[in-house]
């Protein structure tokens, strides 16, 4: 027992400054990286202050194909001012892995600009009990990346930028506009093209980065889902991917979908990744102080 009880004390002294070592190295990651996280949400804003200031009228829809103007008028409001940012709170589940993975808990709160188009989604993704992986997923200034920590501080998944990430990331934000659909009139960008009575395929340019989605409405207007090919890192390959939309409530003069999934269509399954319900969200017409 002797021989043991040595062992263990010379054990200890190696142990504890390990430890310290180990969690002041977390400290400091998760410090840089919340402070990356702030640093593109500060430019985010930073680029939103344009001057221009206009309100919905019907003159804004004139010429759409017939979906699309119906669209617009179950949506929007003659007079609804343009959105130029958005504040959001998000609560779902997020699947890591194949279809056979565990969904996993998810709080994510969400910035938008319009004019540019930009957004910064930062996420907590829990894996285990008291462990979470924290993801940054943005695209801004014509680059899309996504980046993940565990703890907030190690990493442990990056793509991009590139530009197969920045179309992606733009097809993101072009989807998601159904939660501030002002920025999916012609006069903030988008170009509409008639596919059939239900369907119209919208197009946004943002300094040579394109980004094209089929959208998908039902009998009362409302978009239900958008349709694309969206680049996917697993496959190093362009995949087809289904974002699907519902539960339409009023919420800042701006009828919105609530609840939303996302999903690749592989080959050999539909394999749905992300869904979740939209908790809290801001409008925002004027220009951030």
């Amino acid at each position: 027992m002797v021989p043991e009880s040595r062992t263990v004390k010379r054990t200890i002294p190696w142990i504890v400054p390990s430890t310290l070592v180990a969690v002041l190295a977390v400290i400091v990651g998760r410090r840089r990286f919340d402070h990356e996280i702030q640093r593109h949400l500060d430019e985010l804003r930073s680029d939103a202050n344009a001057p221009e200031r206009r309100v919905f009228t019907e003159a804004d829809i004139d010429g759409l194909p017939d979906p699309v103007r119906r669209y617009f008028e179950s949506v929007l409001a003659e007079g609804q001012p343009y959105v130029r940012t958005v504040r959001l709170d998000q609560r779902g589940q997020f699947r890591l892995g194949g279809r056979d993975a565990q969904w996993r808990p998810l709080d994510a709160t969400q910035h938008f600009s319009v004019r540019p188009p930009a957004f910064v989604w930062d996420a907590e993704i829990g894996v285990l009990p008291l462990l979470s992986v924290h993801v940054l997923d943005l695209y801004k200034r014509r680059q899309g990346f996504l980046r993940a920590r565990l703890l907030s501080a190690i990493p442990v998944a990056s793509a991009g930028p590139s530009p197969e990430m920045n179309a992606g990331e733009l097809v993101r934000y072009l989807a998601e506009a159904v939660w501030f659909p002002t920025a999916l009139l012609p006069a903030s960008g988008v170009e509409w093209e008639a596919v059939d009575e239900r369907s119209a395929r919208a197009t946004l340019e943002h300094d040579g980065v394109s980004a094209s989605l089929v959208f998908h409405f039902n009998e009362r207007g409302e978009v239900e889902r958008v349709t694309t090919e969206r680049y996917r890192q697993e496959d190093d390959s362009f995949v087809p991917w289904t974002g699907r939309f519902s539960d339409y409530e009023v919420r800042n003069g701006l009828r919105i979908p609530t609840d939303a999934t996302v999903e690749w269509n592989l080959s050999e399954e539909d394999l749905r990744y992300w869904r979740a319900s939209i908790e809290r969200i801001e409008h925002h017409t004027e220009p951030m102080v």
